[in-house]
């Protein structure tokens, strides 16, 4: 996909590529202005858990009665249709907008994965096609009023998670994920300084995989170590949201396409993600 040409403008017969680009960034703006809360699920790591916070948060906002919007932006490897169950599920597009696909009442899809006829398809895209599909993503899928747009960037800080910042403003807020050791604590650095340089505020840090709770004796093995994410957040001044365990269930989940935290709310890891959304919910 990528952005529609001047055959869909109104005024075809007579406007210039200039006009057509001035109504498309009016109806950008429109579409972000209906949008109170926007938050950018954020890593430097690759396999950090990102997508899982991202579809557990956004569920979890649904779940309080929020009308939420997850936009799926991972160009190379989306995987948030298969995480919701979603696949196979087609959005439908007209000349002029695309409808979201339901995941419930109140919460709302939009990932590329939905529009690639193959999963054996590679993407082999630059970086200004890129930030064309994300911006059509978000001027052209109809999202409606939405309470929170929870975005879910793939690694690093480059087109995709640039192009979403500067495409939804200053008012966003990133929410940096990392796992506890510091190998990853390393990369994860660069997203927080990512977010200062462009001027978005960071609502948090979240440790992901932060230790193994045995389901039979309950005993707390931190395979991966244990508090670098909280020395993190105490480095760049920032909030450390919630410690997340491992569970052998969130990762059933993420294959299986349920959502966790509404299948096991009184676990350990559903009451830290919970702690993300409650930090959301005081936007």
């Amino acid at each position: 996909m990528a952005d529609r040409e001047c055959k869909s403008c109104e005024q075809k017969e007579s406007c210039d590529k200039e006009t057509c680009q001035k109504e498309e960034e009016q109806k950008l703006k429109k579409s972000l202005s209906r949008i109170k809360h926007k938050l950018v699920i954020l890593s430097g790591k690759g396999g950090v858990g990102k997508s899982t916070i991202a579809v557990n948060l956004a569920v979890g906002l649904a779940l309080k009665g929020k009308k939420v919007g997850l936009l799926d932006v991972d160009v190379h490897g989306p995987s948030i249709p298969r995480l919701l169950s979603l696949k196979g599920n087609p959005p439908h597009i007209e000349e002029n907008y695309i409808d979201p696909v339901p995941w419930s009442k109140n919460l709302f899809v939009m990932s590329l994965g939905f529009l690639i006829p193959s999963e054996k398809e590679a993407v082999i895209w630059r970086g200004p096609i890129k930030m064309g599909l994300i911006k059509q993503f978000l001027r052209d899928v109809a999202w409606g009023d939405l309470d929170f747009l929870v975005v879910d960037c793939p690694p690093g800080t480059g087109d995709e998670p640039l192009s979403v910042m500067q495409l939804l403003g200053t008012s966003a807020y990133g929410i940096v994920v990392t796992t506890p050791q510091q190998v990853a604590i390393d990369d994860v650095r660069r997203s927080i300084t990512f977010c200062k340089q462009l001027g978005n505020p960071v609502l948090g840090i979240v440790e992901n995989m932060s230790g193994f709770i045995c389901p039979k004796c309950k005993e707390r093995t931190d395979i991966f170590l244990s508090g670098g994410g909280q020395q993190l957040a105490q480095e760049f001044n920032v909030p450390f949201l919630a410690k997340i365990p491992l569970d052998p269930e969130i990762v059933r989940a993420g294959e299986e396409g349920y959502v966790y935290v509404k299948t096991h709310p009184d676990s350990e890891p559903a009451k830290e993600i919970n702690k993300i959304v409650a930090e959301a919910l005081t936007l």
